[in-house]
């Protein structure tokens, strides 16, 4: 089992990160999120949870441990795999999973692209007693704001931006976005986008 990888990182794009470990150079899904904080060039250690399937081996990386566990409890649910488990991160905090679950919030998970109304309520029944919401942690957005950044960025990422350049803009259109403007993906992306402008749109296309 490799529980966490310290090393180099040689590139960072979409939801992959290559880290140099011992001149062997390790791909690893993480968070859109994630892959925003992690500088190619610099120094990384990133928690892993390595899936071995018969035909596949694929580490999946976390910023902390707590998200690791989250992850693994999230993939002891029937129907949820490593992808949709990865889904539920991308667009929650391990708080507010637990708080979602404590509440019986299955709305909250429906939201996360790939989980449906069934999967939902067998997540919260499931994880129920195994996660404990933290008071301090408390979310400065809904759980429907968290889950619609990480679409527009992987929105804008198709479009031909770096996964860094998107989610700055991202975090950029939030600031200025208001509350109904942050609850769709349409009317984020557009401010995302007028954050970018055309001209650095048409740098990224000349790369």
């Amino acid at each position: 089992m490799i529980s966490s990888v310290r090393g180099t990182v040689l590139s960072a794009s979409g939801s992959v990160v290559v880290i140099d470990v011992g001149g062997v150079g390790l791909a690893v899904t993480v968070t859109p999120q994630h892959t925003y904080e992690l500088s190619e060039g610099n120094e990384a250690l990133v928690h892993t949870a390595l899936i071995v399937r018969e035909d596949d081996l694929a580490l999946y990386g976390f910023r902390t441990r707590e998200q690791l566990e989250v992850f693994d409890l999230l993939r002891s649910v029937t129907g949820v795999g490593p992808k949709s488990a990865m889904g539920v991160l991308s667009a929650m905090t391990p708080n507010e999973i637990a708080d979602a679950v404590a509440t019986e919030n299955d709305g909250a998970f429906r939201k996360v692209s790939g989980i449906g109304p069934k999967t939902a309520k067998l997540i919260i029944l499931s994880l129920t007693g195994k996660l404990h919401p933290t008071p301090a942690s408390t979310p400065t957005g809904t759980a429907a704001d968290t889950a619609i950044a990480p679409e527009v960025v992987a929105a804008l990422v198709g479009l031909g931006w770096s996964a860094r350049v998107a989610a700055q803009a991202v975090e950029a259109a939030e600031a200025a976005a208001t509350a109904d403007d942050r609850s769709t993906v349409p009317a984020l992306l557009r401010l995302a986008l007028a954050q970018l402008g055309p001209r650095q749109r048409g740098e990224v296309n000349a790369r």
